[in-house]
């Protein structure tokens, strides 16, 4: 069985590195120095850099993303009310991935490459949570959508690329305009009348 402790010196290992080098100038070796271990070790535990960057992303968001993904279980909680509390862990998660994963000194084409594996993996576990959120509102006669992954997905591309605010630059009032205009198509896709989902603009 994998030793834990060693997994996690190894993305410790490459969090540091990533503080003063470009991710697309660290090796393997370099990772593997960083931690104390043998090159060869490493493989035994990830497959490649892209997979230790991956495993990066998922340990360091995975506290949001997991009370994020319990809300689909909870059903005597309105599905609105559900989405709102998906909206505040991409608000979460984008404000925890700026604080530890971004230093300034990343060239432009670096922060955005980690923003497309950031932004990825968010949308990758948040999407059948929401769709989850969307189909129960459906059944229950609260959301009248034909395609939940879809809706999911298009709420979730809009919400991370507005908040991660790097990808696209919006002042604050820029990004509240995309919020209420997303809302609005959210109230017209499901069904409910016009200002009936504007407590979402609060979270």
């Amino acid at each position: 069985m994998p030793d834990q402790t060693k997994a996690q010196k190894i993305l410790d290992a490459l969090q540091t590195l990533l503080e003063s080098k470009d991710i697309r100038t660290i090796s393997v070796s370099e990772i593997a120095q960083t931690a104390g271990i043998g090159k060869g070790s490493i493989y035994y535990y990830f497959p490649s850099k892209d997979a230790i960057l991956d495993a990066l992303i998922r340990r360091n968001y995975e506290k949001p993303l997991a009370v994020a993904k319990s809300l689909a279980h909870q059903t005597e909680v309105s599905p609105f009310t559900r989405m709102a509390m998906i909206f505040q862990a991409c608000r979460t998660s984008t404000a925890e991935y700026l604080r530890r994963e971004v230093p300034d000194s990343l060239e432009p084409k670096e922060r955005a490459f980690l923003h497309q594996k950031y932004i990825s993996h968010v949308i990758e576990e948040l999407k059948p949570v929401l769709a989850e959120i969307i189909r129960q509102g459906i059944a229950d006669g609260e959301i009248s959508f034909s395609d939940p992954a879809a809706l999911s997905e298009i709420v979730l591309i809009v919400l991370t690329v507005k908040l991660d605010n790097t990808l696209v630059p919006s002042s604050a009032e820029e990004i509240s305009s995309t919020i209420r205009g997303l809302i609005s198509l959210l109230e017209k896709g499901t069904g409910n009348p016009a200002g009936s989902l504007n407590f979402l603009t609060s979270i």
